[in-house]
């Protein structure tokens, strides 16, 4: 698939940088930001219009996702707590306080029943947001330095870790999985068949994983990453590795063949 080399579209409104980008899911076309600037905007990405403002974070947003079928968002950043929102009315539904460091990454389940938080704390936690009561269900307390990134699935919880590990939580069998990659993690992600997970580090390397022998399929490198949490993704075909570095270039990857 020939990657895109046109601007489309180019939003503005933040009044500092943006720290993450997410799309919503399923057949809808808006796309989330949230940035420096405390707040996170909704966006039609066709137009480039600014749909809605949500504001209550008093410090800076670090990630936000939204649930399967796009009636609630999730998001972390500076605060150390991980705020639930209804979008449609913008307003907060639950603040939920636990870690004792800003959190970096928010993950849904399926059905949007739990909410899954990973922080600069070292720890993931896991929240009910059907439950009263304001503790995690279950705190992973294994990673050795901070938590950057996550994939929650129907039965597993993957993390992705500074102390260079990305560890897969059999939620069903209780079973831990570590594997260590010797470079700080900053995004995993799972190819549709889940046999395999796109696992992108801080040495300038993305690395197609195995994830029944830890083997590692493919590496896609030569671009720039060694200081910010870059994120790599799969084209809807799963045909292409796609990443944006730190020297503003946007690479693009055959999958199989690993030609940029």
């Amino acid at each position: 698939m020939p990657c895109p080399r046109d601007v489309l579209q180019r939003m503005t409104g933040h009044t500092g940088p943006v720290h993450v980008v997410s799309y919503s899911k399923g057949a809808a076309t808006y796309c989330l930001s949230g940035g420096q600037d405390r707040s996170i905007r909704l966006w039609n990405p066709i137009t480039g219009k600014e749909i809605k403002r949500y504001d209550a974070h008093g410090y800076e947003v670090l990630s936000v996702t939204c649930s399967h079928d796009n009636a609630k968002l999730a998001s972390g950043g500076g605060d150390k707590s991980l705020f639930y929102w209804d979008v449609a009315t913008g307003q907060t539904i639950r603040r939920i306080s636990g870690h004792l460091g800003r959190i970096n990454t928010v993950a849904f389940n399926e059905d949007a029943s739990v909410v899954v938080s990973g922080s600069f704390d070292a720890t993931v936690k896991i929240w009910d947001l059907k439950a009263q009561a304001r503790s995690p269900i279950q705190s992973l307390d294994e990673a050795r330095d901070a938590i950057q990134t996550l994939y929650v699935g129907t039965q597993e919880i993957v993390s992705g870790s500074v102390d260079g590990h990305f560890r897969t939580y059999d939620l069903r069998k209780g079973q831990l999985t570590s594997d260590y990659l010797g470079h700080p993690v900053t995004s995993i992600v799972p190819t549709k068949d889940l046999q395999t997970l796109l696992v992108t580090t801080l040495d300038g390397k993305i690395r197609l994983m195995d994830r029944k022998t830890g083997q590692c399929l493919n590496t896609f490198q030569g671009h720039k990453n060694e200081s910010y949490r870059c994120r790599s993704v799969l084209d809807p075909k799963e045909e292409s590795v796609i990443l944006g570095d730190e020297d503003g270039r946007v690479w693009a990857w055959d999958l199989v063949t690993v030609r940029v």
